[in-house]
């Protein structure tokens, strides 16, 4: 047995490299993602809940801290055989500002710290804003194929058509999905109109058409994306599951109980996703019981949870600090192995 080191420093790697990585292989972080939620289902991880750091005069500010540990250096249960990955510990630190879109760039930054298992030091700072908007759209587009069934969609509905939807998009593009039909909506008609475009240029084949109210991003669908920055339920007509569609609700507060309570609900972690006046905690609020969640992805990506034909499926993922640092993680390895990034010697006072 080896005796343990410090690394011989320590290694930064911008946006640019981090993009190169994920734009080069977007089935690698798919896979890298599916990967984390069977580890963290077979207990080989640690992802405490996220602490919030808020300001007394930014009420609208905050900076938000998801340490984790992943461990699925000895494979998972996947069905679908996927390799081996890594053991990887850390953090992510990411601020929100909204008001930084109106200076004309964007309301997230973040960085990512990785910790060596065996000594606790520090061994890579990467930019994190592109990982952990990477690993969310992975988890909705995981979500959305294991309760498809596949990658197909006749018809997809976009509510929202940020930054968010726009990794989705990447996502459905880069993965070769099956797409008739795209329709969108959006409360700033110009960002839909905009979303439309890039899909016409740069997206799945498929028609494109901006809907005149949230209802038309459900109607016939069978997939919809809600990615909003809303913070409480705006959804609220039980009429928009009518047509059974599979709602990836990444935005995680936008659906009312009542459309949670008539439809198959599916998240990453069940005590992480029921609180803070998420759309699920409300409806456990109102209803004094969870037993509405009728599971987790690694239930369905397994096989031990079927969706129910005929009704409307609901994916909630909370984002779990174990995605960020299997994407980080990842990302690392192969820039590293590639000789990339900006090694900095001398960082350590050894």
């Amino acid at each position: 047995m080896s005796t343990p080191h410090p690394p011989a420093g320590l290694r930064v790697i911008g946006a640019a490299e981090v993009a190169a990585q994920i734009d080069g292989n977007r089935e690698g972080a798919l896979a890298a993602v599916r990967r984390a939620y069977l580890a963290h289902a077979s207990g080989a991880t640690a992802n405490p809940h996220s602490s919030f750091l808020r300001f007394p005069d930014r009420p609208s500010d905050r900076i938000i801290a998801l340490p984790a540990f992943l461990d699925d250096t000895a494979g998972t249960d996947d069905p679908a055989g996927t390799e081996d990955g890594g053991r990887w510990s850390g953090i992510k630190w990411i601020a929100s500002y909204p008001g930084n879109v109106e200076h004309g760039f964007p309301r997230a930054s973040a960085t990512m710290v990785l910790n060596d298992y065996e000594t606790g030091y520090p061994y890579a700072v990467l930019e994190a804003s592109i990982i952990s908007a990477t690993r969310t759209a992975a988890s909705a587009v995981l979500g959305a194929e294991a309760l498809l069934g596949g990658r197909r969609a006749r018809r997809v509905g976009f509510v929202g058509t940020g930054l968010i939807s726009d990794h989705v998009r990447m996502f459905l593009r880069d993965l070769d999905w099956e797409v008739d039909e795209f329709v969108l909506f959006d409360t700033v008609p110009a960002n839909a109109e905009r979303f439309a475009a890039t899909l016409a240029a740069d997206g799945p084949k498929g028609a494109v058409s901006v809907a005149d109210d949230v209802a038309g991003a459900f109607a016939g669908c069978d997939l919809v994306v809600v990615a909003t920055v809303a913070g409480t339920p705006h959804l609220t007509d039980p009429a928009l599951l009518a047509d059974a569609p599979v709602v990836l609700h990444i935005s995680l507060r936008d659906l009312a109980p009542e459309l949670i309570l008539q439809a198959t609900n599916v998240t990453d972690d069940v005590d992480h996703a029921v609180r803070e006046q998420t759309s699920l905690h409300l409806a456990e609020q109102q209803v004094g019981h969870r037993e509405f969640v009728h599971g987790t992805i690694a239930d369905v990506v397994r096989g031990e949870l079927v969706r129910e034909p005929g009704r409307a499926a609901i994916f909630s993922p909370f984002g779990l600090g174990v995605l960020d640092l299997a994407v980080g993680g990842w990302v690392h390895d192969q820039v590293a192995a590639a000789g990339g990034g900006h090694l900095v010697p001398d960082f350590f006072p050894i």
